[in-house]
C-alpha cells in the first residue's frame, strides 16, 4: 500500500498533530482517505501537461459527453482540459472572449452557446493538433 499525506504548498501538514495522536492502523487508514479525496481536477490538470495522449483522450471524452446528453460533466472536463493546456487567459485571447465569461461558460451551471462551444473546441483542437471525427454506432 502506498500511503501519501496531504501537504500544503508551504510544506506544512495541517493534520500532523492529530495524525500523530492516532494508533498506527487508524493513522494509516486516515492517510489513505486523505489521499483518495484529493481534488480530481488537480490530478487531471497535473497529468495533462506531460501526457498529450491523455489530453487528446479528454477532448474525445468531452465531445462524446456532449453528444450523448451529459453537458454538465462535459463542461467540467472541458474546464480541466483548458486549465491543463492553453489556460483561460490563452483561451480568452484565442476566442476574443473574456476569461471571466469563459469561466462562467465552463462552470457547473454554465450554458455556452453552440457557437461558443464550437469556438472553444476549435481552439483546443488546434492546440492539441488533432481533428475531431464522430462515428455513430448501434446501441447494444
Amino acid at each position: 500500500m502506498n500511503v501519501q499525506e496531504y501537504v500544503k504548498e508551504d510544506g506544512a501538514n495541517p493534520y500532523q498533530t492529530w495524525l500523530d495522536s492516532l494508533n498506527s492502523m487508524a493513522a494509516q487508514k486516515t492517510r489513505l482517505i486523505i489521499t483518495l479525496t484529493r481534488d480530481s481536477s488537480i490530478t487531471v490538470i497535473d497529468r495533462i501537461g506531460p501526457d498529450s495522449e491523455f489530453a487528446v483522450g479528454l477532448l474525445d471524452e468531452v465531445v462524446s459527453l456532449f453528444l450523448n446528453g451529459e453537458p454538465d460533466v462535459a463542461r467540467l472536463v472541458l474546464r480541466d482540459l483548458v486549465n491543463g493546456t492553453i489556460g483561460f487567459e490563452g483561451l480568452a485571447i484565442a476566442t476574443s472572449k473574456s476569461s471571466k465569461s469563459l469561466h462562467r461558460m465552463l462552470s457547473i451551471k454554465g450554458n455556452p452557446t453552440m457557437d461558443n462551444l464550437t469556438l472553444i473546441l476549435g481552439v483546443l483542437r488546434r492546440e492539441l493538433q488533432v481533428e475531431i471525427q464522430v462515428q455513430a454506432v448501434a446501441c447494444v
